[in-house]
């Protein structure tokens, strides 16, 4: 069967808010602390980890870079906890999704994300494994801990042809 074709579009928080939410300091609450020497960017994501007795864990992720096209064939979610990405490397990367369709992913979404943007994915929203752009990238991800399994993964009849 043929690959779907799926084009990235940019990342802004309205056309990512059924997957999740953008972590970005743009249009953030801006607080002074530390006797006006720092700019706190305030509460840019609600981490939710707590089911099943869970607890926040922040890791260091290094991904590997990807070259267009990308064949999207897998997808992954989280059913006890959101997991959020933010990139340290200074590169663009891309985030894909897909809406849920009774419990499998459906229509799948790209968002090109700047090097200053990173994505929370909601609890229970499927996406695909972190895709780095340009070179070996860092990210810090800060997801669910604990016992209960929180890991789900789906592999698509039909893959996605992901052209950047």
């Amino acid at each position: 069967m043929a690959a779907r074709i799926l084009r990235p579009q940019a990342l802004t928080r309205e056309a990512f808010a059924p997957f999740g939410e953008v972590i970005e300091t743009q249009g953030a609450e801006e607080r002074l602390i530390n006797a006006g020497t720092t700019t706190r960017y305030h509460d840019l994501a609600r981490v939710d980890v707590e089911a099943a007795g869970g607890r926040p864990l922040i890791s260091i992720f290094r991904g590997q870079p990807f070259a267009s096209p990308v064949t999207i064939a897998m997808f992954e979610r989280h059913p006890l906890g959101s997991q959020a990405f933010y990139p340290l490397s200074g590169r663009p990367w891309l985030a894909v999704v897909a809406k849920d369709d009774a419990g499998r992913p459906g229509d799948a979404f790209a968002f090109l994300a700047t090097a200053t943007q990173g994505v929370n994915y909601a609890r229970g929203v499927w996406h695909h494994p972190l895709l780095s752009l340009e070179g070996v990238s860092d990210f810090l991800v800060v997801d669910r801990g604990g016992e209960d399994a929180n890991l789900e993964e789906q592999w698509l009849e039909s893959p996605y042809r992901l052209e950047i």
